[in-house]
């Protein structure tokens, strides 16, 4: 078991998994010592750099939530990928590491035997979605050793076709075909492409909005993003009242400064991703090619939605603010369809709303992000709605998964789980 215990604790550590992909590359590649060395440990600091930028992001979203749950009175469920898993691990824990671990190597094996040449290295992803799998098949009403096996082959299933689904929209983003995207927001993904496609030109890229000159700062994303937070987190911190922000969040700290210096802290934040992100791009494609031509011919690192935020960095702004909004509509309309009321979780608007921004802008420019986004809010928040009941128990505690593949997925193992009794 102890084995076992490793092996789950590798492939959920997205950093540990990506360097040993890129050690494993390096070595096959008969590379010397000290560019193995150089590459896996780079690889490796890339992604935790990543990772502690996603974590200041979290912390400044987790800060404006409140702010805007009191300021504006909005009561619901919230979708939260890491709570779910959280809660779902206290009866489930042993299923969801089998699930992943086989679900990996059905991974591989896919990607030598089929055209699908694509290696997730998304490990929190395939943890949530092994939790996933294995809460909707056990309310299904399988168990043991079966819930196990096919659990392992849809996740292994997922974790080849749905990078190889928006990968005709990837190159579009990237300009190249070398990397993949491997995040289970596909769905939403893949709506916001073929929307830009219908209503936009890629032309029009949100990267060539034109500022006046004495706007000339606007033009560097990372200080446009510092002051559309900035006026997010005001509005939110006036809404929500001094004496809340005071006593609860910010520790005395006037509440318009504690908003400024938590919209500033989540622009540092996006930073901070985009340059781990970039060291990450720069070691693991390099190693990846020893893999692909040794191991599995042709194959593809399916890398985390962050990959495309240096791409277009502005559209993952703009497609933040009108995924919310897509959200925010929703929460208001869901009652008249006596539906839960399912809150617009921050974190899941950012991340995948950005990435259906940056997928928008590159098949339709300025239209495709704003309105590609838009409706991936709207996916989003109805999927967690429609998900609630897959979730048997699980559906009770107040909170949900926030990705459309999770949401998708669920719904249709209990559809399938209902028609076969």
């Amino acid at each position: 078991m102890w084995i076992l215990k490793l092996i789950q604790d590798i492939l959920s550590v997205p950093a540990i998994l990506v360097g040993v992909v890129s050690f494993v590359g390096l070595v096959v590649q008969k590379k010397s010592f000290s560019e193995v060395i150089s590459g896996s440990i780079k690889t490796i600091l890339g992604f935790l750099i990543l990772v502690a930028g996603a974590v200041t992001l979290i912390g400044s979203l987790n800060a404006l939530g409140p702010m805007l749950e009191t300021g504006f009175g909005i009561k619901g469920v919230v979708p939260n990928n890491e709570a779910i898993v959280a809660i779902a691990q206290k009866t489930l824990g042993k299923e969801t590491a089998l699930i992943m671990v086989f679900g990996f190597i059905v991974n591989i094996l896919l990607a030598l035997l089929t055209p699908f040449k694509f290696i997730w290295l998304t490990g929190h992803h395939s943890f949530y979605m092994a939790a996933l799998i294995s809460a909707t098949l056990g309310t299904a009403g399988l168990s043991g050793i079966g819930l196990v096996i096919v659990g392992a082959i849809i996740l292994g299933l997922m974790q080849v076709l749905m990078p190889a689904w928006i990968h005709p929209y990837m190159k579009k983003v990237t300009g190249s075909d070398e990397i993949a995207l491997g995040h289970f927001g596909t769905l939403g993904y893949y709506v916001s492409g073929t929307i830009g496609k219908l209503v936009g030109n890629p032309e029009d890229s949100t990267e060539n909005i034109s500022f006046p000159r004495s706007l000339g700062f606007l033009r560097e994303s990372i200080v446009a993003t510092g002051i559309t937070m900035i006026i997010v987190f005001l509005i939110a911190s006036i809404a929500a009242g001094p004496s809340f922000v005071e006593s609860k969040l910010s520790g005395g700290q006037n509440f318009l400064v504690y908003a400024i210096v938590q919209a500033l802290t989540f622009a540092a934040g996006v930073g901070v991703v985009i340059y781990g992100v970039r060291m990450i791009i720069s070691e693991i494609i390099p190693a990846f090619k020893g893999i692909s031509d040794k191991i599995v011919p042709e194959a593809k690192p399916a890398l985390d939605c962050p990959v495309t935020f240096p791409y277009a960095p502005n559209a993952v702004i703009i497609g933040f603010i009108f995924s919310f909004l897509g959200g925010i509509l929703s929460m208001l309309i869901m009652p008249l369809f006596k539906l839960p009321v399912i809150i617009p979780g921050l974190v899941p608007h950012f991340f995948v709303g950005g990435t259906a921004g940056v997928i928008g802008n590159a098949t339709g420019g300025k239209k495709g992000a704003i309105l590609g986004s838009f409706v991936n809010g709207i996916i989003i928040s109805f999927g967690a709605a429609l998900l609630l009941p897959a979730l048997g128990t699980l559906g009770f505690e107040n909170t949900t998964f926030g990705d459309s593949d999770f949401q998708w997925l669920g719904i249709l193992i209990s559809l399938v789980a209902k028609l076969f009794k």
